[in-house]
């Protein structure tokens, strides 16, 4: 009796083990099973900094348990292979990804082949508009990227730019007037020229995002991006919107920005031709800095998510990229980051 309870108890503590292992590889790569944009997972996912924390922390409690009792040992002990193998695998993946770009960001340097491209999603105008442009004028940016910034807000920068010595159009969408999280502005430099929203290009659903094409068709297409957060009830609409910022991302000369509530991972299987999703790639990923944080601005960058980005098609080569920290206590839940790039060829 005795001996059949001990191997009961083996069998269910080798299942509970197997369980484990398959939680946290399937927490570590749902990718396998094409799970990356499905709900839980896909917030999980995109705090890997966080279940990296997580890990480290367990292992360090498993490991007192097994130096100090001899009792525990023995189960405790293939856990805590379990763990570390778990935290291995996000550290390689993590610091494979990079925490910075360790070259500066620097203002164009090319001529009219290059551009410097800020975004930074201001939580409903909360740094305000000498905060934003005071940032924008310090980076040099020909592009500013600005969910959740009203109009009024959007023009107000652009006026102190212009005053700065860098003066902009202003173009801004909107699906709600009174409710700043339902609007988006973008912000271009007159040596740009004359761009137009594309209203045949849609939008993102539930916030909007547009698509900025030059009126005489000779710059890039410019698109000011924010799918909504994929939050319980809005997972069709974020899986939708991610899959529309895909779209944008075809042919040549397409240049997006924005707060895109997704990182690296979720857009596994929306890439083509080279492309991490449509044929764009990723800026931060391009200079060593996809692992660190845009969000929230009250976590540490080394553990927040990566969901705030510059990308580009491959005829864009990225010389730069940065996540700013110096912003934390704006007032928005958002770090800005600020992108360089030039022509290729």
């Amino acid at each position: 009796m005795s001996h059949r309870s001990s191997r009961r108890r083996r069998v269910a503590g080798a299942f509970a083990l197997i369980l484990l292992a398959a939680g946290l590889g399937l927490l570590f790569w749902p990718q396998l099973l094409g799970l990356q944009r499905q709900a839980i997972i896909a917030q999980v996912l995109a705090l890997r900094g966080v279940a990296l924390a997580a890990g480290a922390a367990a292992a360090v409690l498993l490991l007192l348990l097994v130096l100090l009792s001899r009792r525990a040992r023995r189960a405790a002990v293939p856990v805590l292979v379990v763990v570390l193998l778990f935290t291995g695998a996000e550290t390689a993946v993590l610091a494979g990804r990079g925490l910075g770009d360790p070259s500066p960001t620097a203002t164009r340097t090319d001529g009219s082949t290059g551009l410097t491209v800020l975004s930074w999603n201001t939580g409903g105008d909360q740094p305000g508009a000498e905060r934003i442009a005071a940032l924008a004028l310090a980076q040099g940016a020909d592009v500013v990227a600005l969910p959740e910034t009203s109009e009024a807000t959007a023009a107000r920068v652009a006026v102190l730019m212009r005053a700065g010595g860098r003066p902009m159009w202003v173009h801004n969408r909107y699906f709600d007037a009174v409710l700043k999280a339902r609007t988006t502005s973008l912000l271009l430099s007159v040596d740009l020229g004359r761009y137009a929203l594309d209203l045949g290009a849609g939008s993102t659903r539930r916030i909007p995002s547009g698509v900025f094409r030059p009126v005489d068709g000779s710059g890039p297409v410019f698109v000011a991006a924010h799918p909504v957060a994929p939050v319980p009830g809005e997972m069709s609409a974020w899986r939708d919107g991610v899959r529309w910022v895909a779209d944008q991302c075809t042919g040549s000369n397409v240049i997006v920005a924005g707060d895109l509530n997704s990182t690296l991972d979720h857009w596994d299987g929306l890439g083509r031709g080279g492309g991490q999703l449509g044929t764009c790639r990723d800026g931060a990923g391009a200079r060593g800095a996809a692992a660190e944080g845009t969000w929230p601005a009250d976590l540490p960058a080394q553990v927040g998510a990566p969901i705030d980005h510059v990308l580009a098609t491959p005829d864009w080569v990225f010389t730069g990229f940065r996540v700013i920290g110096t912003a934390d206590g704006a007032g928005s839940d958002h770090r800005p980051i600020v992108a360089t790039l030039r022509r290729s060829g």
